[in-house]
């Protein structure tokens, strides 16, 4: 058996997606043979949070006890250096494959309550291949009999045809981030992206530019959609979009992954809120009982 469990093709053209059933990971993505993902093989357990999915919290929350709807979680440490823990817990969880069809998948998960969190919710996820790329469509219910807490996001790593990321140029149209500390939880500030490095509203090379910066206040279109892009030095693109439920985005440049994986691809990924959003109430999401969030996000490759 894979360790990521099940592996679910689906297909359209030239379009090929792999999810698995662990963690309804998005394991592969190609469009006319040219890799869209940088992903892992069904024989791998995917790193560094690759290509995973972010819930019920998104990028870190920090470690000890918080409360919510009169409930208290304890929260652990996977980073013990900053003691933090991070990108949520459905990302190991085997989930129920709902419907499987030639250009579609959805997979649901019941996350019953635990110390970490100490809530009951299902989260469902569907995958679809169109003309427009890829469209992924969350959705989150609450099952419990309290109000809910919950932030969501994508771990995605796009590739590029070069060696690393060097040559590329990256669109971020954004007009703020997101300060953190050393350990990388928020500060509360959010300055102006204007005059700094992590300016990118106007389409540039990303080269020597280290990022691991959440984005905020996102310029949109007028279908409420937010797109970012990503075109390498051989002329490949790839357009990363989200919509209104999704008010951060993250970008991350690997530099601190281990050598073989550093500066190969860039993580773009459609975020509800930003890290420790369960604890501090920025982005936090809290769904009445019955309730249900949704939100869509996409990607499309072209040349």
């Amino acid at each position: 058996m894979n360790p990521s469990g099940q592996q679910i093709e689906i297909t359209l053209g030239h379009q090929v997606a792999v999810i698995t059933e662990v963690g309804a990971t998005l394991r592969h993505y190609e469009h006319d043979g040219v890799a869209v993902l940088e992903g892992f093989g069904a024989e791998e357990l995917p790193d560094d949070c690759r290509n995973q999915v972010c819930f019920p919290w998104v990028n870190r929350v920090a470690t000890g006890e918080w409360s919510f709807a009169g409930r208290t979680a304890r929260v652990g440490a996977d980073n013990v250096v900053q003691a933090t823990m991070n990108h949520g817990l459905a990302r190991w969880r085997p989930f129920t494959v709902e419907e499987v069809g030639p250009h579609h998948c959805t997979m649901s998960l019941v996350l019953h309550p635990v110390p970490d969190y100490p809530y009951l919710t299902r989260f469902a996820v569907s995958y679809e291949l169109g003309a427009w790329g890829l469209r992924v469509r969350s959705t989150v219910e609450n099952l419990d009999d309290v109000e809910v807490p919950f932030s969501l996001g994508f771990h995605p790593y796009f590739a590029v045809t070069t060696p690393g990321l060097e040559g590329s140029w990256l669109q971020i149209p954004a007009q703020r981030y997101v300060e953190v500390d050393e350990r990388l939880l928020p500060t509360g500030a959010t300055p102006a992206v204007e005059a700094t490095p992590l300016d990118f509203r106007e389409s540039r090379v990303v080269d020597g530019s280290v990022l691991d910066v959440t984005y905020t206040d996102l310029v949109r279109d007028a279908s409420g959609m937010f797109t970012a892009t990503l075109r390498d030095a051989h002329g490949y693109e790839v357009q990363v979009s989200q919509d209104e439920a999704y008010p951060y985005f993250q970008a991350f440049s690997g530099d601190t992954l281990s050598p073989a994986r550093r500066r190969t691809a860039l993580a773009l990924e459609p975020m509800t809120a930003p890290a420790n959003a369960l604890r501090t109430g920025r982005g936090r999401i809290a769904l009445a009982p019955g309730a249900t969030w949704s939100g869509v996000w996409g990607a499309r490759r072209s040349a």
